[in-house]
């Protein structure tokens, strides 16, 4: 009875028990390998019945939007019902720019290679930051300015057609979004992140990121983006 008593009360540093924090850990790749199933989904109508791309501003309108709605019952089940859309909304803005990698000639090696590389990177950096159970708070204020920073620069690249900038960016988003996964994980692990709604969304993100910034690297290196 000891022993069972000293497990169950166990606690991470920052004081959240472990059984709690493998319980969020467990409902949030549960809950992403979910929408991830359900984003691949939509990504694949929008392919099939060539829906043309919503443009930049319905975009940024429909995911702050969802994404507000997450953040807002987060703590209810709706709050999943709110993943499943923002996910799948993404999965529709997604759809459009896969159509457009796999009209080139090595348009399924493209979008191979990045969904191969995103997928390593993520179980790779995701595997570490549980098995070492590192705290990686420190990296957060240091993210949040890199993706301003190279937010603006994508928007700076993209009104002002600069081609080598808009490359640059997507670099930057590949170290970033790595960055966000180490950052997410670890807060996970570390009973940082409590809610597992929030971490899905935050995963999902960086996740959906990384892979288009993947696709415009190698779209350019292979010399037809």
């Amino acid at each position: 009875m000891a022993d069972a008593q000293f497990v169950t009360e166990q606690r991470t540093s920052s004081g959240t028990s472990v059984i709690a924090t493998n319980k969020v850990l467990r409902n949030t790749y549960m809950l992403l390998s979910m929408t991830l199933a359900f984003s691949a989904l939509t990504a694949g109508m929008s392919m099939t019945f060539n829906w043309p791309h919503p443009g930049f501003i319905i975009t940024m309108v429909g995911y702050f939007g969802l994404l507000y709605l997450t953040t807002k019952f987060r703590n209810s089940s709706i709050g999943v019902l709110c993943v499943f859309g923002l996910t799948g909304f993404m999965g529709l803005t997604m759809g459009p720019i896969i159509s457009n990698y796999m009209s080139l000639s090595n348009g399924a090696e493209i979008v191979t290679y990045a969904f191969g590389t995103t997928a390593v990177t993520f179980f790779a950096l995701s595997g570490y930051a549980i098995a070492s159970k590192k705290d990686f708070s420190f990296l957060g204020p240091m993210l949040m300015v890199g993706i301003i920073v190279a937010f603006c620069a994508a928007l700076a690249a993209m009104f002002f057609s600069m081609p080598a900038l808009s490359l640059a960016v997507s670099s930057m988003f590949v170290m970033l979004m790595a960055g966000m996964i180490l950052y997410q994980t670890g807060q996970i692990v570390n009973g940082g992140e409590t809610n597992y709604i929030m971490a899905t969304v935050s995963l999902y993100v960086s996740i959906y990121n990384m892979f288009l910034s993947l696709l415009h690297i190698f779209g350019a290196l292979g010399g037809e983006d």
